[in-house]
C-alpha cells in the first residue's frame, strides 16, 4: 500500500508541475504528504489585504484569516513633552561617561506608548460528514507559480480535491471544492473568530460574521491583557466576513449557524471581509467606516460575472492568475539541474539540505520570497508588518507591529532588484502618515523642525518612543532611543527613484518626505567636543556595551553618542538628499547646508581587533555575537562600504563579520547573507543561506535557533516574515549589485553555483537585465536600457557589447543615477588596531557603453 501510495503521489506531483523542461513550472510548487499540525506548516495565501493560512486537513480544513488593517485599539496620544527638558541633562551624562543615568534620564523621561497590535480576523471551517476518515492517499500544495493552493484526497472509494486563492483584482478568497463521483461531496462550512463576533445567516447560502477587535491589548502581562469597550458602538475596530456557496447539484441550507451542503458534485466558495478602518488618525469604532458596504460590494461584483458556479470559479481563477503571473513571472531563477529531489516533501527537502545541497530549494526559496511579496503587500494596502499580513493571535509576539529598527525596511529590499516595484508602494503610502505623526513628535519631544520615528510604529502610525512612558521597569533606552527610522526609510524613496527613474515621484512625494526627515537630523545634530557632528543620545538597535565607570566598576551601558550607524544613516540621507536637490533643481541653499553638515559628521573608527567599531568609544561587546550588525549599515543597504573604493573600510567589516559568527535568528543571517554578498565573497553568503535554510519544526517544542519552518516561513524563532525577504535580498545581491556606480555582474557567485542563469533582475538607472553563466563565468547577458543613458559593467573577464561602441571605464560613471559619495576616512581607535581581515577581490574589468532608452544590449564573456 506504501509503495502505491507513494506512486500516487508522484503521479499528482507531476501532473500539478507540468513534468516539463520549463524551470519556473517545474520547481514552483511547495508540496506535503500530511496536512498541517501546526500554523507553521499551514501555508499562505494573500492578496495584500485579506491573508490565509491553508491547513490542509482533509475533513475538517482550517483557513485562517486575516485583514491587514485589523489591529487593537485607535489613534492615541504618546509623544512626551517631558523628553526636551531632559535632553540637556541626557547629553550631559553621556559626555561625561555617566551612560547609566543618561539611560535613566531617558527612560523617566521620553517614552511613550507601546504600539497596538495586530489581529487575527476569523477562522473558516470545512467539516465534512458521512465519510471515512480514513484516507489512502494525501496531497497538500502551494503553487507560487500561481498562487493557488490544492488539497488532494481519497477517502469511502472517493477521490476529492479543494482548491483555493486570493484574488487582488476581484477582493475575495475564492474555494473549490470537488468529489470525483457525482453527488458525493458533502461538508458543513462554519465562521468563527478569537475575538468578539456573531455569526448569522442570511439566506440558506450565505453566511456573515460581525466582530469587535479590541481596544486595547497589553504589552506586559502585570495589566489588564484584553480589553472591549462595552459595546459595538464604542472604540475598537469593527469587521465583517461574508461568505456566499455557490453548487452543481446538490442542496445548501442552513442550520442558523452553519451552511450545509449536501449531495453536491462541487461548491464553489466566495469570501470577502472588510473593517471599520478609515485612516491612520480616525477612531475605527467612533469615526469608522461601515465595513458591511466593503464587504457586500466586493461580494456583488464578483457573484456578478457568473451565476454558474463553476464558470464563475474559472472566470476569478484566470483574471487572478492574469494579475499575479504579471508580476511573478517577470523573473526567472535556474540554478542548473535540480530535477533528483522535486519528487520529494518540501518539508524533507529542507531537512536534507545541508546533506543534500538541493539547489532546487533555493530556487524555490528564492521565488517564495518574491510570492510571499506579491500576497503581502499590493497597492491601497497596508505595507507588510513582522509577520507580513499572516497572524493568529490575539497577542501576538512583538505585537506582530513594525519595527522599524531593520524588520520593516527588510521586508522590502527585494522590492526593486527582483522587479516587485509596485509592491514597495503602501510602504511610501504609509510613509506620509508617519510623517505626519513623526512631525508632531519632532516638536513636541524634541522642539525640532522635520519629522522623526522610532524603533516601533503600527496601523495608526506611532512615531513616538515606545515603553509606556515612565511606567514599565523592563523599558529599555537600547530599543526605545533611536529617533533613526525616518532616515532609513528615506533610503527607500531614494532607491525606487535610481531604480525608476521617475522624476515624478521624487518631486511629489519622496523628496518632500526626504527632506523632513533630513531638516530633523540637521536638529538632531550637536557639535562634540572633538568639534564633529555628532548624534547624542545615540544607540545601536538593541545592543548594549561594557565600560568601566568613573569608580572603576565594570557596568553595562544601553546609551552613548555617535553610534557608527547613526552616522552611516546621516551620511547615506544627507547624500541622497543633496543629490535628489541637484536633480529638481531646488533648496540650493538647504543643499549648501547638508554639504557643509556631512563634512564634518563623525568618521567611522576601526576598534583595537581590527573592526569597526560599533559605538563612540571601542567598548567590549556584551554579546560579541548580538543578532544586529547595525554598525555594517554602510555595507548593506548603505553603500558607503565599497570593497573597491573603501578597502580599508571593507576589512573592518568583514573583520567585524567574523567576530559576530555565521549564526543568529532567522533574520539576521539573511541580513549576513547580504553583507558577504557586498564584500563579493560568494562562498561565505552561501554559508549565510545554508544556515538560514536549517530546518526548524515548530512541532518539536524543544528545538532552538533560527532558521527555516517546513512551511519555508523565517524562524527567528518565532515566525518573522522579515527573513524570508533578506533571503531573497540576498541571493539577488550574489548575482547582480549596481549601488557601487556601476552594474556588477555576477559579483558574489559561490562555487556550488557553477552553472546557471536570471532573467528580470532590475538595477539601478532603469537597467534590466538577464545572464547566463557555465563553470562561474558569465558567457552571455541581455541589459535592456529603461532610461538611457551610460551602462558601466564590472565583470570578472572582459565582455564584447554586440550592439553598442564599448571602453574601458574612465573616471566617475556620468549617468547620474549612478552617483557616489566620497566616503569619510577610517579613523583607528585609541588602541592599537590588530591586523584587520584580509579581502580576497579576484581581478575584474570595468567596460562602459552609452544606450538608448528602449533599446536592449548583448554582452557576451570572453
Amino acid at each position: 500500500m506504501k509503495t502505491i501510495t507513494r506512486i500516487f503521489l508522484l503521479l499528482i506531483f507531476c501532473m500539478l508541475a507540468g513534468c516539463s523542461n520549463h524551470q519556473k513550472t517545474k520547481h514552483m510548487i511547495l508540496w506535503y504528504d500530511h496536512p498541517a499540525k501546526v500554523w507553521e506548516e499551514a501555508l499562505p495565501l494573500g492578496n495584500g489585504r485579506i491573508g490565509a493560512m491553508v491547513y490542509g486537513r482533509p475533513f475538517s480544513e482550517y483557513y485562517q484569516l486575516n485583514e491587514n488593517t485589523l489591529w487593537s485599539g485607535a489613534p492615541r496620544e504618546g509623544n512626551n513633552p517631558r523628553a526636551v527638558v531632559a535632553l540637556p541633562d541626557i547629553r550631559q551624562a553621556i559626555d561625561g561617561g555617566d551612560y547609566i543615568k543618561a539611560a535613566q534620564l531617558w527612560r523617566g523621561n521620553a517614552q511613550g506608548l507601546y504600539s497596538a497590535r495586530y489581529q487575527p480576523m476569523a477562522n473558516l471551517f470545512l467539516d465534512m460528514t458521512d465519510v471515512d476518515t480514513a484516507t489512502t492517499v494525501f496531497y497538500r500544495d502551494l503553487n507560487i507559480s500561481e498562487a493557488v493552493s490544492t488539497v488532494r484526497f481519497h477517502a469511502d472509494g472517493v477521490s476529492y480535491l479543494r482548491s483555493g486563492f486570493i484574488s487582488y483584482p476581484d477582493q475575495v478568497m475564492v474555494v473549490r471544492a470537488e468529489a470525483g463521483k457525482k453527488g458525493a461531496l458533502n461538508f458543513r462550512m462554519r465562521l468563527a473568530s478569537d475575538l468578539r463576533f456573531t455569526t448569522s445567516p442570511t439566506a440558506d447560502d450565505y453566511l456573515v460574521l460581525k466582530g469587535k477587535a479590541p481596544a486595547y491589548v497589553a504589552h506586559r502581562p502585570d495589566e489588564e491583557q484584553i480589553v472591549y469597550a462595552d459595546d459595538d458602538k464604542g472604540e475598537g475596530m469593527n469587521f465583517e466576513v461574508h461568505v456566499k456557496i455557490l453548487h452543481e447539484n446538490g442542496t445548501v441550507t442552513n442550520d442558523g449557524k452553519r451552511l450545509i451542503v449536501t449531495g453536491a458534485n462541487s461548491a464553489v466558495i466566495i469570501l470577502s471581509a472588510a473593517t471599520s478602518f478609515n485612516g491612520f488618525d480616525k477612531s475605527p469604532g467612533l469615526q469608522g467606516k461601515n465595513p458591511a458596504a466593503e464587504a457586500s460590494e466586493n461580494m456583488q461584483k464578483a457573484l456578478a460575472m457568473s451565476e454558474n458556479a463553476n464558470e464563475l470559479y474559472a472566470i476569478l481563477l484566470k483574471r487572478h492568475v492574469e494579475d499575479y503571473r504579471a508580476l511573478f513571472d517577470r523573473v526567472e531563477l535556474n540554478l542548473g539541474k535540480n530535477d533528483a529531489f522535486d519528487t520529494i516533501p518540501t518539508n524533507r527537502r529542507l531537512n536534507r539540505f545541508a546533506e543534500t545541497g538541493d539547489q532546487g530549494l533555493v530556487e524555490l526559496y528564492y521565488q517564495y520570497g518574491r510570492y510571499l511579496t506579491i500576497a503581502g503587500s499590493r497597492p491601497g494596502t497596508q505595507p507588510a508588518n513582522l509577520q507580513g499580513i499572516w497572524n493568529r493571535h490575539v497577542q501576538p509576539p512583538w505585537g506582530c507591529n513594525y519595527t522599524v529598527n531593520i524588520n520593516t525596511e527588510m521586508n522590502y529590499w527585494p522590492a526593486e532588484p527582483t522587479a516587485l516595484q509596485e509592491c514597495h508602494e503602501p510602504l511610501f503610502d504609509f510613509l506620509q502618515s508617519l510623517a505626519a505623526n513623526g512631525a508632531q513628535t519632532a516638536k513636541l519631544n524634541y522642539g525640532l523642525d522635520g519629522w522623526t520615528a522610532h524603533h516601533n510604529t503600527d496601523v495608526w502610525a506611532m512615531s513616538y518612543p515606545a515603553g509606556n512612558f515612565n511606567n514599565d521597569p523592563r523599558s529599555a533606552p537600547r530599543w526605545s532611543c533611536w529617533p533613526m527610522a525616518g532616515g532609513w526609510f528615506a533610503q527607500h524613496l531614494w532607491e525606487h527613484y535610481v531604480f525608476s527613474g521617475n522624476e515624478q515621484f521624487l518631486r511629489e512625494k519622496a523628496y518632500p518626505l526626504m527632506k523632513g526627515a533630513a531638516q530633523f537630523m540637521l536638529g538632531w545634530l550637536v557639535k562634540d567636543a572633538s568639534g564633529y557632528w555628532v548624534t547624542n543620545p545615540s544607540s545601536s538597535p538593541e545592543n548594549t556595551f561594557r565600560y568601566i565607570d568613573s569608580q572603576g566598576k565594570s557596568q553595562t551601558g544601553e546609551l552613548c553618542k555617535a553610534s557608527t550607524m547613526d552616522m552611516a544613516i546621516i551620511r547615506d540621507l544627507f547624500t541622497n538628499c543633496i543629490e535628489a536637490s541637484k536633480i529638481l533643481n531646488t533648496d540650493a541653499d538647504f543643499r549648501a547646508q547638508l554639504e557643509t553638515v556631512r563634512a564634518g559628521l563623525y568618521p567611522p573608527h576601526t576598534g583595537s581587533k581590527g573592526q569597526l567599531q560599533e559605538w563612540f568609544l571601542d567598548f567590549e561587546d556584551t554579546d560579541p555575537q548580538h543578532r544586529h550588525v547595525s554598525h555594517l549599515y554602510g555595507l548593506h543597504p548603505g553603500k558607503e562600504i565599497l570593497p573597491r573604493v573603501t578597502p580599508e573600510l571593507a576589512q573592518a567589516a568583514k573583520q567585524t563579520l567574523l567576530m559576530r559568527g555565521d549564526g543568529g535568528t532567522g533574520w539576521a543571517m539573511a541580513w549576513k547573507i547580504n553583507f558577504w554578498a557586498r564584500l563579493e565573497d560568494g562562498n561565505h553568503a552561501y554559508l549565510m543561506l545554508k544556515n538560514g535554510l536549517a530546518h526548524v519544526d515548530a512541532t518539536d517544542v524543544n528545538m532552538r535557533g533560527g532558521g527555516t519552518y517546513s512551511n519555508l516561513f523565517d524562524a527567528h524563532p518565532p515566525f518573522q516574515i522579515d527573513g524570508n525577504f533578506g533571503g531573497t535580498s540576498g541571493i539577488t545581491e550574489m548575482l547582480l549589485q549596481s549601488h557601487g556606480g556601476e552594474l556588477f555582474l555576477l559579483p558574489a557567485l559561490p562555487d556550488v553555483w557553477p552553472d546557471g542563469s536570471v532573467k528580470g533582475l532590475r538595477a539601478r538607472g532603469g537597467f534590466e537585465v538577464d545572464m547566463e553563466w557555465k563553470n562561474g563565468k558569465l558567457s552571455k547577458a541581455v541589459i535592456r536600457s529603461t532610461l538611457g543613458g551610460n551602462c558601466r559593467v564590472r565583470t570578472h573577464a572582459p565582455v564584447t557589447v554586440a550592439n553598442a561602441q564599448a571602453k574601458p571605464s574612465e573616471g566617475a560613471n556620468p549617468n547620474p543615477f549612478f552617483a557616489v559619495a566620497e566616503a569619510p576616512a577610517v579613523i583607528a581607535g585609541n588602541n592599537v588596531p590588530a591586523p584587520a581581515a584580509t579581502l580576497n577581490l579576484k581581478e575584474t574589468a570595468v567596460t562602459d557603453f552609452s544606450t538608448e532608452k528602449g533599446k536592449t544590449y548583448h554582452l557576451t564573456g570572453r
